[in-house]
């Protein structure tokens, strides 16, 4: 009898990933090497305005789980140079660990002038376009990183308006402020 229960709760778990799996994939986009960071995310055919992309997907962890994997993932980034966090807030007492290897969604990369964007809906991230994107142009979204580790987050998103870090625009004004006090406390000291 035992042995039939674990073998019901495996199969329950091979059906749940391949659920995951399917909800991750989409005939609109494909994984390529980009030059804002690593490997990105492009489109294989034209996507119209407010058109869903593709599902951000990943194991639902509480906020003290999420922080100690990112913690982790950014010590081994410390140690050897090679790690990135998919940690993705879903709300107040979730978020969503997309550190899976068929999470496509988890290589879109960060630009200060995106084409996509994150939206929740229930318990779920989809990445919706924000204009029409051509077939073979890298998808983008704002990853609205908090300021206050700002200078851990170089931006290289090579957009017009880039403005150096993977800050959230809302929060622009302040970091533009807190660069001007840095370089005048630079001229101070030279």
């Amino acid at each position: 009898m035992a042995k039939n229960k674990k073998l019901e709760r495996e199969a329950k778990l091979v059906r749940k990933m391949k659920k995951l799996y399917e909800r991750a994939q989409s005939d609109c986009c494909e994984v390529r090497g980009s030059i804002i960071h690593g490997r990105g995310v492009y489109a294989t055919q034209d996507i119209p305005k407010e058109s869903e992309v593709i599902e951000y997907v990943g194991e639902p962890v509480s906020k003290n789980v999420s922080e100690d994997r990112a913690w982790d993932q950014y010590s081994r980034h410390e140690e050897y140079g090679d790690a990135a966090v998919y940690i993705f807030t879903l709300d107040e007492q979730w978020d969503i660990d997309g550190n899976v290897p068929w999470n496509t969604a988890r290589l879109i990369n960060h630009s200060c002038q995106p084409n996509c964007e994150a939206w929740i809906i229930g318990r779920r991230i989809y990445i919706y376009s924000l204009r029409d994107i051509e077939e073979g142009e890298e998808l983008t979204f704002d990853y609205g990183f908090d300021i206050e580790s700002y200078e851990d987050h170089p931006c290289r998103c090579g957009s017009e308006n880039c403005v150096g870090y993977i800050v959230s625009q809302e929060q622009w004004p302040e970091l533009h402020r807190r660069l001007a006090d840095k370089k005048e406390d630079s001229k101070a000291f030279a």
